[in-house]
């Protein structure tokens, strides 16, 4: 019961006058304190609480200030929609798996099964030797590679400390 004393346009004592404002947020939240007790959140898969003590759906990749609000969204037409493509994205799956003959519980495509040939270049082995541009004065750094068990053109790419997973530089500079 809420206090309707002490507002605006009512005598003393007499309870007050409710504002359709009021009214509204009384009702939003008795249904979200129902929804709350009938619903379990811990078992919602697109629910997920981040730092900041919002609610995020993982589903439609929005943002709700608290559990009464993600529950009224879960009703709502954007996430039932966002549900709808998912079922039917994950029957599409499960209907070309079982065209192929598997069980369906792997839920992988045909596409995803097949993986790609890559080159075996052996262990490779490297060289590293500093020196200076005569003109400059400028230090440089080269690299010389060996894959001895290469065949064919090899395709390379150099890759800094950041891209790499491995191992973290020292320093971020």
């Amino acid at each position: 019961m809420t206090d309707r004393q002490n507002r605006v346009g009512s005598k003393f004592g007499g309870g007050g006058v409710s504002s359709t404002q009021q009214a509204e947020r009384e009702r939003k939240e008795r249904l979200r304190k129902l929804a709350l007790e009938t619903v379990d959140l811990a078992k919602d898969p697109y629910l997920l609480r981040n730092s900041y003590g919002t609610y995020e759906c993982k589903l439609c990749l929005t943002l709700h200030t608290n559990e009464g609000n993600y529950l009224a969204h879960t009703q709502g037409k954007k996430h039932q929609a966002g549900l709808a493509k998912r079922a039917a994205m994950e029957a599409k799956l499960k209907q070309g798996v079982e065209g192929m003959g598997g069980t369906g519980s792997s839920g992988m495509n045909s596409k995803m099964m097949t993986q790609r040939k890559r080159v075996k270049i052996g262990r490779p082995g490297y060289e590293v030797s500093k020196s200076r541009n005569p003109n400059t004065q400028q230090r440089c750094l080269s690299f010389d590679l060996f894959f001895p068990e290469i065949q064919g053109a090899a395709r390379y790419r150099f890759m800094s400390a950041f891209e790499q997973r491995v191992d973290l530089p020292a320093e971020k500079r």
